[in-house]
């Protein structure tokens, strides 16, 4: 058994970066909802979401669907963001805030601790400079890449 080359995954992000945010933003769940990818980094994202009407919960507030929505897209993009295809294994989201009709929510992922195997996310999500609520995600990282790593295979 061969050993897998090692792949720099800080030169793949750079490398195939408009390929990632390609597949990002063709997420059609985020797309239906109105979700805007803003900034990818290595391991960093930022969406926002204005919310709607139909986006309202019995309270005339958003619903908390729609933040977490929002929460857990920015965590997919951080996640996925250095072309390594990463699931969420665990996520807890804490509600702080109401978000409201007509609101920018912002939303802001940061890779905490990555490894091989898993990554740890901290989420922040905001609106008129009030913090709504705050996730943290554990993502399960596959052994596939969504992109080619030929290039960017190296030797161990």
């Amino acid at each position: 058994m061969s050993a897998k080359p090692f792949v720099d995954e800080s030169k793949l992000h750079r490398e195939r970066y408009d390929e990632i945010c390609e597949r990002l933003v063709n997420d059609r769940y985020a797309q239906f909802l109105g979700i805007k990818l803003i900034e990818l980094g290595e391991g960093t994202a930022t969406a926002e979401l204005t919310v709607q009407d139909h986006m309202l919960n019995a309270h005339g507030t958003a619903h908390g669907a729609v933040i977490f929505s929002l929460a857990d897209f920015v965590f997919a993009a951080a996640c996925n963001s250095y072309g390594k295809t990463s699931v969420a294994l665990s996520m807890n989201i804490g509600f702080l805030a109401a978000g409201f009709k007509g609101n920018r929510l912002v939303a802001t992922a940061t890779e905490e601790k990555k490894n091989n195997r898993t990554a740890w996310y901290r989420i922040r999500v905001e609106s008129e400079n009030e913090l709504i609520a705050t996730l943290d995600a554990l993502a399960y990282r596959k052994n596939e890449y969504f992109v080619s790593t030929e290039d960017e295979a190296q030797p161990n």
